[in-house]
């Protein structure tokens, strides 16, 4: 009778399974991508739509924004400015040039400097924990003004050096600007990192604060979108290099003992005999 000889197959070799395992996962990788991409590519366009870099070039704002730090600015409509917030603006007799500042007052308020140390809108002492610690830094001392309807009073954080509204309290205007000059909102410092300006709670009694912008949404896509798409291109090569690793011990486990094995033939037994 003949021998019997059996193959043994190595597990994870290859075969119809690995073939659409490998078809699956680069379908999947050229999906992350794509979808990386739109969200990258998509995450710059929406902050180039909303927003507008600045650079601040006077420490008129310090601490809270220093010189040659640079901010965004999400671009907003005047009516939309509320007591607080940070804005860009440019006013023909202010300067040229777009300015920074802190919005104290908006129309129909009072505002004046200062009360126990402290800034007074509408009877109200203001806490504003953004100023500088120094004490002499705060000081901008000014008399009760009327802010006229459509128009901001606007300070620097660091106001014993700042060219603001106090500067200008003998114009026409009473050092106030108007609501049409704002050219944006400030949300962020991007340049140092320093993040999300801080909310300006010490204005919340005099009424709402603004809702800050959709920063986080904006950067939450590009740093999604740039994670997608090194993902996807990192499958190929660590496919392949997972692919000779299983051909590498493909080979040592079929070069092994045990991996063929045979039974031999073997004859009946005769015997032969006379008398």
């Amino acid at each position: 009778m003949s021998g019997q000889s059996t193959t043994r197959t190595v597990p994870g070799s290859g075969g119809p399974g690995t073939a659409r395992t490998g078809r699956t996962g680069q379908v999947l990788s050229n999906v992350a991508v794509g979808l990386g991409l739109v969200l990258f590519l998509g995450g710059f366009v929406w902050g180039a739509l909303l927003y507008r870099p600045y650079t601040v070039p006077t420490t008129s704002m310090a601490p809270t924004i220093d010189a040659g730090e640079r901010v965004l600015a999400e671009r907003v409509d005047g009516d939309d400015v509320r007591r607080g917030d940070v804005v860009v603006f440019r006013d023909a007799t202010w300067s040229n040039a777009p300015m920074v500042k802190r919005v104290v007052a908006v129309g129909g308020d009072t505002v004046s400097c200062c009360e126990d140390g402290k800034l007074t809108v509408n009877g109200k002492e203001i806490d504003e924990p953004y100023l500088p610690d120094d004490p002499m830094a705060r000081s901008a001392v000014f008399p009760e003004v009327t802010v006229p309807k459509g128009r901001l009073f606007l300070l620097g954080d660091e106001r014993s050096g700042s060219v603001d509204s106090t500067a200008h309290l003998t114009d026409a205007a009473s050092g106030t600007v108007s609501r049409d000059a704002v050219q944006g909102r400030v949300d962020a410092v991007v340049w140092p990192m320093d993040g999300m300006l801080p909310k300006p709670a010490g204005f919340q009694a005099l009424g709402p604060l603004s809702t800050p912008g959709p920063l986080s949404g904006v950067l939450a896509a590009v740093a999604g979108g740039a994670v997608l798409v090194l993902a996807g291109a990192a499958y190929g090569p660590l496919a392949k290099r997972a692919a000779a690793s299983r051909a590498r011990s493909a080979a040592g486990n079929t070069g092994g003992p045990g991996s063929t094995g045979g039974t031999g033939s073997s004859g009946g037994q005769g015997s032969s005999g006379g008398r």
